[in-house]
């Protein structure tokens, strides 16, 4: 079960896993890396909260960054990366499937002080555009949607609502999932799995 008290992420971990609360969970190995950048955003007066398990940094009632750790490295993780301009060429893709390099990721705990100075450059812009209300501009994602997915938004139109109000790297996500699947019942099954989410704004991926 996910966390929900930021200390617990500090301490014991995100609740996703079986390594939860145990010596091998990936935020002991980073423990000091994490809490180094926990103190450059609380340093930098972002609110702490908890969301999908991670301590996330918001300001201007706008999420600017999240904190995760894996076995091999940790990072922080820009939302409305796209806005970045990244001048010092040190935002990573967190996946094959995304569009635009949205985290800073380290490999050592003593990195976060290397890169101090860049990372209070970047969360000082994020925050900047929080404060002006500027929104990364929508992209047109061309999308080849199942046909179950196409039956579905017809025949619902709440989740039709739903599912255009997303971001498109969330509809992507729904796209790439239901892609995956070889046979028509396993994608009508995590169609309706996938409702209460979409209805929600959530992408496939996120709690």
């Amino acid at each position: 079960m996910m966390i929900t008290e930021i200390e617990d992420y500090f301490a014991k971990g995100c609740g996703r896993c079986a390594r939860f609360d145990t010596p091998d969970c990936s935020t002991r190995v980073w423990a000091g890396g994490l809490r180094e950048l926990r103190r450059i955003c609380r340093d930098m007066q972002l609110q702490e909260t908890v969301k999908w398990g991670h301590p996330c940094y918001m300001h201007a009632g706008r999420n600017i960054a999240i904190i995760g750790a894996l076995r091999g490295d940790f990072r922080l993780g820009f939302m409305n990366a796209a806005l970045l301009k990244d001048p010092d060429g040190i935002l990573e893709l967190p996946g094959e499937n995304t569009r635009h390099p949205s985290l800073i990721r380290f490999t050592r705990n003593d990195q976060v002080a290397e890169r101090e100075a860049v990372i209070r450059r970047y969360l000082s812009e994020a925050m900047g555009y929080a404060a002006a209300g500027i929104r990364p501009p929508k992209e047109d994602v061309d999308l080849e949607m199942p046909d179950e997915l196409i039956e579905a938004l017809d025949a619902d139109p709440e989740l039709a609502e739903a599912f255009r109000a997303l971001t498109p790297g969330r509809q992507k996500s729904y796209v790439i999932n239901l892609g995956a699947a070889k046979q028509p019942q396993t994608r009508m099954a995590r169609i309706a799995r996938f409702r209460s989410r979409i209805i929600a704004g959530k992408g496939a991926l996120e709690r």
